[in-house]
């Protein structure tokens, strides 16, 4: 997996006022959890461009007064107005210990059932997953081609060795769904088309009373 880097200096003072100082002196407030104990830090907002505003999932390298620390980022939070950083928190990683962090998924060819007129929905863009450091993958690559209208692709059926998902087995990662373009080919088309409609109803059903969220 790729890495970012972001340079931080150690800060003593953890209180609100502290972290205001820090803020208004356009730094961000960060503490690295998973050591011996907690490290506290602070770290230029802009550093963080290439880690949060971006798809891609990224391990992160902490260069701390000389040191360097693996880690990933756990949870960032934001102010609610103007969407400033306001506080980060990264987790340390160990070569023997797994980890869990967000992983885009990335669909590639063209469902069959969208080309007859279905609707194609990508319910996760990304998926969480536990695995070592040195499993964590850059994405997930799920070839839609063979969907059919009713179709879905369920965590279930993503077959990995590496790592493991944290969503149960039966959360609809992508699906295709019927339309009204393609009942009304379905309607003309005969017999085959026609189960394709009725199994996109289903699934839509299915989806409607147990839907799949991020």
């Amino acid at each position: 997996m790729k890495s970012v880097t972001i340079q931080g200096a150690k800060r003593e003072s953890v209180g609100k006022k502290a972290c205001k100082a820090l803020r208004d002196a356009e730094l961000v407030p960060c503490v690295v959890y998973g050591g011996k104990e907690p490290l506290h830090f602070s770290s230029e907002e802009k550093a963080f461009k290439e880690l949060v505003y971006t798809p891609d999932a990224h391990t992160v390298s902490l260069e701390i007064d000389g040191e360097t620390i693996s880690a990933v980022l756990q949870d960032i939070q934001f102010h609610p107005v103007n969407d400033r950083i306001l506080h980060a928190d990264f987790f340390q990683l160990s070569e023997d210990k797994p980890v869990i962090m967000e992983v885009p998924v990335r669909l590639t060819g063209r469902s069959k059932g969208v080309v007859a007129g279905g609707v194609l929905r990508h319910s996760f863009r990304k998926l969480s997953i536990k695995a070592l450091p040195s499993n964590l993958p850059d994405e997930i690559v799920l070839d839609i081609t063979p969907l059919k209208i009713g179709n879905k692709i369920y965590v279930g059926d993503i077959k990995t060795n590496s790592f493991t998902f944290m969503h149960p087995d039966n959360a609809v990662v992508v699906a295709v769904k019927t339309s009204r373009n393609a009942m009304k080919g379905g309607a003309s088309a005969g017999d085959d088309d026609d189960d394709e409609v009725t199994s996109g109803s289903d699934a839509e059903a299915n989806s409607e009373a147990n839907p799949a969220t991020e």
